[in-house]
This record gives C-alpha cells, structure tokens and sequence, in this order.
C-alpha cells in the first residue's frame, strides 16, 4: 500500500470522524430533523438528508481547493512547504492530536438554527436543507477545525492533492449525515438509538486517532527536526 493511498484511507477517516464529533454530529442531526419535521414523505426526508450532503460536501470540496490553489500556486510557498512540510507536519499533528484528545480546549463561537435561518429555510423547502449544508460545513469547532486546517490541509499539501484529498474529505462527513437521513424516514426514535451508538463510537475512534497523530508527530520531530531517527 503506498503513501498516496494510505494519504487518501486518512482523509476519508478524517471527514468521518469530523462528522461524528459532537458539535458537527449535533449540527447534523438538527438540520435534517429541522428539514424533515417539515416535509411529508420518506423519499423527501432522504432528499433532504442528500441535499444537506451535498452542500457539507460541495463546500469543503471548495474550500480545500482554493485554500490548497493558494498554497501550492504561489512559487515561494510552495518550495518552502516542499522543503519544509516534513518538519512543519510534526508539530501540527501533535497539536492536532492534543485538540482531539481535549488537551486544548477553545472556545469558538457556534452556528444554531436561529428563527432568521428557519424561516430562510423554510422558505427554500427541501432544498433549504443544501444551505444549511453550506452554512454548518462553515462552521468549525475547536475539533473539527483540527481536523480540517491542522490534518487534512497539510496532508492534501503533502500528498499534492488540492482536489481528491478534500472531495474524499467531504464524501467522509457525509456519511453518518445520510445514515442519519435514512433513519428519519423510517422513524424519529432510531435516531436516538443511533446518536447514542455513534457517540459511544466517537469517543473511542477520536482518543485512538489522537495517540496516533501524537506518535506520528512525535516521529517526524524527532527524525526531520532533530535528526534523532
């Protein structure tokens, strides 16, 4: 299994676990029971859980890319991350980790469904449901804000990658979003079920990924910045 692949299994991991994080995993089963409470077939509740998808996925797709277009087209930047990224990378994920472990909490202000983007929404029908995908896929957490500017980003800059890394980034997050979608059409109280399993999950799958992003940062210090290994 080479580098770029075990590269493109992390961002797909990583938009999973961003999903599952309790703020963007609240976030997510909000909008859809918000946009299904308001539509009257299965078929519409799982339209809208695709359409929340598409808008989460669609902005991070976009998102990446331009932040990773301005990165690697600027020819100063990019020979500097060529040169560099391997001793920058270690420090990051070790912060990165202690982030998802809640060694460093900060407080960062969230994005609610406030009476103004309810009725924005309410508006748009089930296609409301696209723009609250867009509105919470730009709202980061402390934890979701780890994963996406202090993982994914330096590992789309490692791999080259401004397009593929964020899509599979993006295809990650979406996928509790349409179990979630599924569930509603067939009954609100299995979603309960589920939001209790997944955190239990969550929990288990973020301690275990920040011990590695500590190891592996731990690794790369010691052998690209002080030449120990």
């Amino acid at each position: 299994m080479t580098e770029y692949t075990i590269g493109l299994g992390t961002a797909l991991w990583l938009g999973i676990l961003t999903s599952m994080s309790p703020c963007p995993l609240a976030t997510n089963i909000a909008a859809v029971s918000f946009i299904g409470k308001r539509v009257d077939s299965p078929a519409k509740v799982f339209a809208a859980g695709v359409l929340y998808t598409l808008g989460r996925t669609l902005t991070y797709l976009c998102l990446g890319a331009l932040l990773l277009a301005g990165l690697l087209g600027i020819p100063s930047v990019s020979q500097f991350l060529q040169l560099y990224m391997n001793k920058i990378l270690g420090p990051v994920l070790i912060v990165a980790g202690m982030f998802l472990l809640e060694l460093i909490a900060i407080n960062m202000p969230g994005l609610g469904m406030t009476e103004n983007l309810q009725k924005k929404v309410e508006r748009n029908g089930i296609w409301g449901a696209g723009l609250l995908g867009i509105l919470f896929a730009l709202t980061f957490c402390p934890v979701s804000a780890a994963l996406f500017f202090g993982s994914l980003i330096p590992l789309a800059v490692k791999l080259h990658s401004s397009m593929l890394v964020p899509l599979l980034y993006g295809v990650g997050t979406a996928l509790p979003v349409l179990l979630f979608a599924v569930l509603l059409a067939f009954g609100v109280h299995k979603v309960a079920n589920a939001f209790n399993r997944i955190k239990k999950f969550e929990l288990w799958a973020r301690t275990a990924t920040g011990c590695v992003f500590i190891g592996v940062g731990v690794y790369y210090s010691l052998k690209y910045i002080f030449g120990v290994l």
